[in-house]
């Protein structure tokens, strides 16, 4: 095996804390959903728990922040959904260069994710105001997509890593 793969696997263990990061706020982000909702729902039906007009807009706004950041977790695990009919005919080598060739379209989608999204996050976002908390920029509602696709990015880098390593180490058409 080359020497740099042994270099590059030493950065490995950034890639765990930084899942781990994510992984935790997705927990904290569920929890905070969860409590809220329960207000919310506790609020309506018993008479002497307030019900906040706010609650709707911020677990909207939370899920919205799991759904992309657990999507990039997806990424580190391999376990976004796809087609696996005929990967069974398919030679190895071919199977991991079309792995790469995904990947690659993912990382482009991380930097659009990115780009578009910090620009309506910062002005479509900053126009207006929640409308139950008009204190509080509604750029809190775009962010997740901008903060996802950053986390799409360093898993995406790892993927590409191990697949390019899988494919040059492999010996043959088979793994």
């Amino acid at each position: 095996m080359p020497k740099i793969f042994d270099t590059i696997d030493t950065f490995k263990p950034v890639y765990d804390v930084v899942y781990k990061v994510v992984l935790f706020i997705c927990k904290m982000l569920l929890i905070a959903d969860i409590l809220i909702t329960t207000l919310s729902v506790a609020g309506r039906f018993i008479p002497f728990i307030p019900d906040p007009a706010w609650t709707e807009e911020i677990v909207l706004t939370l899920m919205a922040y799991m759904a992309v950041l657990s999507a990039a977790l997806a990424i580190r695990r391999d376990a976004h959904i796809r087609m696996t009919a005929f990967d069974r005919y398919l030679p190895k080598k071919l199977l991991i260069s079309l792995d790469i060739l995904a990947d690659f379209a993912v990382f482009v989608l991380g930097i659009v994710m990115i780009t578009v999204g910090w620009k309506y996050a910062m002005l479509i976002g900053s126009r207006g105001n929640y409308v139950s908390m008009p204190n509080l920029s509604r750029r809190w509602m775009y962010f997740p997509v901008p903060l996802a696709g950053v986390a799409m990015i360093i898993f995406e880098l790892e993927s590409i890593y191990n697949h390019i390593k899988k494919f040059i180490t492999m010996k043959g058409g088979t793994a």
